[in-house]
């Protein structure tokens, strides 16, 4: 494993877990806090050549699987930054409480970020797992990318949510049927994790597989972010971490979903945010450090799985 931190946010290169690694030099810290007022929600054409830049300057030091972790969610569209540079056909699997399918506006954001990897042509699929948010709420009016979801280039497995009230015709996939105008999702929380594990396995068409991580797919009690969270089980995210790693040639992974004050140089992002963001707070230490804890859980699995 090769342990990278692109310190956006200031929220996880002074993490315990991975600050000691930094100092040991077992991990790579790339300085990218001059980025954030130009990245954070929404990426600028600048700040995305300078960001490849810079991890172009760092890919020589250390081998192994790169494994990213980069701070908050408002930065999620840092994964298709990072899957420009896979050159080989790849499958992407993707835990988060958001579906991140957004067709418009057609640029580099953090709820549109999907559409961006799935222009890439090495990106084959995006299974998108967890969500129990409202983007899936009429999701025609929030511009959904359903007709991907529909051709089966995205699989969208919700943890728990009722059906999506819809206009067009969609059909029936391995994630969902259609009947009359609404979408009936497959509730994850209703199955068996193993058994849904062994159906993923077997539905992703390539040998290799990124992984992306956002924490707000985790419960409150396991992780602290700037969104609204799901339910997933944090051991059900681990166990399909381990087991696509043995099924799988895992050839990146990167985790966001830290807490971080949103600052912005413009009004256009700050606004972006105000409507976007659950109502903002300021969390304690206390709420902050479960973030710290589980951010080590995922450094030990990576590094249990990708020996």
């Amino acid at each position: 494993m090769r342990l990278r931190v692109i310190d956006l946010d200031g929220s996880v290169a002074a993490q315990e877990s991975l600050r000691r690694r930094i100092d040991a030099g077992t991990a790579a810290c790339i300085e990218a806090a001059d980025l954030a007022g130009a990245m954070r929600i929404v990426a600028s054409r600048r700040a995305k050549v300078e960001l490849l830049q810079r991890l172009g300057q760092c890919d020589g030091e250390g081998k192994g699987v790169p494994v990213f972790f980069y701070g908050s969610g408002d930065f999620h569209h840092v994964t298709s930054v990072l899957l420009g540079r896979v050159e080989e056909p790849v499958t992407v699997v993707h835990f988060d409480n958001h579906p991140d399918w957004v067709s418009f506006p057609a640029t580099v954001n953090c709820g549109a970020w999907v559409n961006r990897a799935l222009e890439l042509p090495q990106v084959h699929k995006v299974v998108t797992i967890g969500p129990c948010s409202d983007d899936l709420v009429r999701p025609e009016w929030q511009f959904a990318n359903l007709r991907a979801v529909a051709e089966g280039r995205i699989a969208l497995y919700p943890w728990r949510h009722e059906p999506s009230r819809v206009w067009g015709r969609y059909g029936k996939t391995a994630s969902f049927r259609q009947e009359s105008g609404h979408l009936h999702w497959r509730n994850l929380a209703d199955e068996d994790w193993s058994d849904f594990l062994d159906e993923l396995i077997t539905a992703i068409p390539t040998s290799s597989v990124w992984l992306t991580i956002d924490k707000d797919v985790l419960g409150p009690g396991d992780a602290c972010t700037n969104w609204d969270q799901g339910e997933l089980p944090l051991r059900h995210l681990l166990a399909a971490v381990e087991r696509l790693a043995s099924e799988r040639r895992i050839v990146g992974a990167d985790v966001c979903g830290d807490w971080s004050e949103p600052r912005f140089s413009d009004p256009f992002r700050a606004t972006l945010a105000y409507f976007d963001h659950p109502p903002r707070f300021r969390p304690t230490p206390e709420q902050l450090s479960v973030n710290a804890r589980i951010n080590a859980s995922l450094i030990d699995c990576f590094q249990r799985v990708l020996s």
